[in-house]
């Protein structure tokens, strides 16, 4: 009877640890949730600045302004870790790179002090949001290994913890591919 109550009070311990851990790593992967999304509202509120300092320069490519504009919101609209959120900065980033590419057709805008502010601000904001997602997904790939690695997937199963999607790039998605501009 007392080896059993040993064994009993090792398991509890054991399911309290693994349990533990489960809620730490549900708990990071939420932390990292919140860094990108304060980044993309960061770079949400960059872009409108940007897109105006472009349009006085190059009026007539009003389409990259609208694809900017359309992307930017569809990005604002999308809520939570998701694929569509997902998909949805990406068509961001691939507009964005379009209103670059044109900024290299018009040598006053690449002189112009405001623009390249802002166009520093914005590769500053991308470069740390890419850092969040890179973070963001090594917190998912620890959970998804935990939850599905034995004999911790017992303990997610009984307590309901699941695996969490990654944040990142899609198969045929914009942001894979170079931003083509003719004139």
């Amino acid at each position: 009877m007392k080896y059993f109550l040993i064994i009993l009070g090792v398991l509890v311990l054991w399911v309290v640890y693994v349990y533990n851990n489960f809620v730490s790593l549900k708990n990071r992967v939420a932390e990292a949730w919140a860094d990108i999304e304060v980044q993309l509202k960061r770079r949400y509120d960059l872009i409108p600045n940007l897109v105006n300092s472009v349009k006085g320069y190059a009026t007539h490519e009003s389409s990259a302004f609208e694809n900017v504009t359309k992307a930017r919101s569809m990005a604002m609209g999308a809520q939570g870790p998701t694929k569509e959120h997902a998909e949805a900065e990406n068509m961001l980033t691939g507009a964005l790179k379009s209103i670059f590419a044109i900024s290299e057709a018009y040598p006053d805008l690449k002189a112009n002090t405001n623009f390249l502010a802002l166009q520093n601000e914005l590769s500053d904001t991308e470069n740390k949001i890419q850092a969040a997602r890179r973070f963001y997904n090594t917190n998912v790939r620890d959970l998804n290994t935990s939850v599905e690695s034995f004999p911790g997937n017992v303990i997610a199963g009984m307590f309901s913890f699941s695996k969490k999607e990654f944040f990142d790039l899609a198969d045929n998605d914009v942001a894979q591919n170079p931003v083509e501009v003719k004139f």
